[in-house]
Parts: C-alpha cells; sequence; structure tokens
C-alpha cells in the first residue's frame, strides 16, 4: 500500500481544518481531486522494516469557510481492492477474508462528525470510519495547506484547496488483525487531499 494514497482512514479523509486569513467568498463545496489526493499507511514488519501501501481509488467531498472552519466537513470513498503495497501476491492477500476482504466489503469510508479548531492553520477532525463492515470513531490531525484559484491553465482558475492529514489506528479494532502483533496493530495513516470547487 504505496505511501498512504486507517487503511483508510481510511482512511481516508480529511480536509477540513482551520482558520486562514482569506475571503469568507472562498466558502464552497470541494470535489475531491483523485489524481492529487493520497491515502497512504504504514506497518510495522516484525521489527525488521515499515511497509508502506496505499490505496489508487478514493473519492469523496468536503465542505470549508475558511472564516467558519469549526463548521467543515468532508466525505471520503476508498476502494478496498485498490490497495497497493507494491507486492502482488501481498496485495492479493490483503485483499482476502483475512485481511479486507474487498468483495463483501467493497468501501472504506470516512464521514467527519466534528472539528475543534487546534491552530491557525490546524485542527483535529473526529468522524466514523467504516473498514470490513465495521464502523468506529477516528481522530486525525489535519493541516490546512491552501485555499486558492489554480494557477494552472487547464484548471481555468477554479477554486482549490488542500488539506494533509495524520493519524493511527488500531487495525485490529475493525477485525483486521491477521498477524498481530508479529506485524504491527498500530497502523499509521498519511492523507493529502487537494479538491476544487464544485460547479468550478
Amino acid at each position: 500500500m504505496r505511501p498512504f494514497r486507517d487503511q483508510a482512514a481510511a482512511f481516508g479523509l480529511c480536509a477540513a481544518a482551520v482558520a486562514a486569513p482569506v475571503s469568507p467568498a472562498h466558502a464552497a463545496t470541494f470535489e475531491i481531486d483523485a489524481a492529487h489526493t493520497d491515502v497512504v499507511f504504514s506497518l510495522d514488519h516484525l521489527g525488521y522494516s515499515k511497509v508502506f501501501g496505499s490505496f489508487g481509488e478514493v473519492g469523496g467531498r468536503f465542505a470549508f469557510d475558511p472564516e467558519k472552519p469549526e463548521a467543515a466537513s468532508v466525505t471520503l470513498t476508498i476502494r478496498a481492492a485498490s490497495v497497493d503495497t507494491s507486492h502482488k501476491k501481498r496485495d492479493e492477500h490483503l485483499r482476502s477474508p483475512d485481511f479486507l476482504n474487498a468483495r463483501e466489503f467493497p468501501e472504506i469510508t470516512f464521514e467527519s462528525t466534528a472539528v475543534e479548531v487546534t491552530g491557525k492553520n490546524t485542527a483535529e477532525v473526529t468522524g466514523d470510519l467504516t473498514l470490513h463492515g465495521q464502523t468506529h470513531p477516528v481522530t486525525l490531525d489535519v493541516t490546512f495547506n491552501k485555499i486558492a484559484p489554480h494557477p494552472l491553465p487547464q484548471y481555468d482558475d477554479v477554486l482549490t484547496a488542500g488539506f494533509s492529514a495524520r493519524g493511527t489506528i488500531q487495525r485490529s479494532r475493525w477485525g483486521v488483525g491477521k498477524f498481530a502483533p508479529a506485524v504491527g496493530d498500530a497502523m499509521k495513516l498519511y492523507i493529502e487531499v487537494e479538491g476544487h470547487a464544485a460547479g468550478g
């Protein structure tokens, strides 16, 4: 699973965050740009190394008003079968009933429930993570990166916003604890989200 493109936190996840000195006219709902959004995770492997993976199919949307960051919200959907650790046999095993059981539970979702602003450009975003058919709350540390019209001509100045999120989940809580604790139960999440204003 490439440098997380809690599995999902994931997954998944994530946009919501913080007060920034920009015009309230920038308040908008944003569609996630899959080409510039990554959900990546890492696990300890027997104490020898860290294994990184990612999910290649991610979508969703978020709402964000720089004047009211506490009112932000995000919904993230990840296709479980898109897990990628750059190792074919391992990826097939991860899709199997031993782990993600991607056939029975094809989607991993994260839906925010609360945003607590913690700094000028930071917030804690809490939401429900549904993975392997189970739903539990997760809190992510989110950093607001930027909101501005996109500078590249092919985007036609569409309003674009970006966030970074980090977190850790105990995968066994979602029934995906195979080989724990030899293979780490704590799954670290690295999420980068970029979105374009809907209708922009």
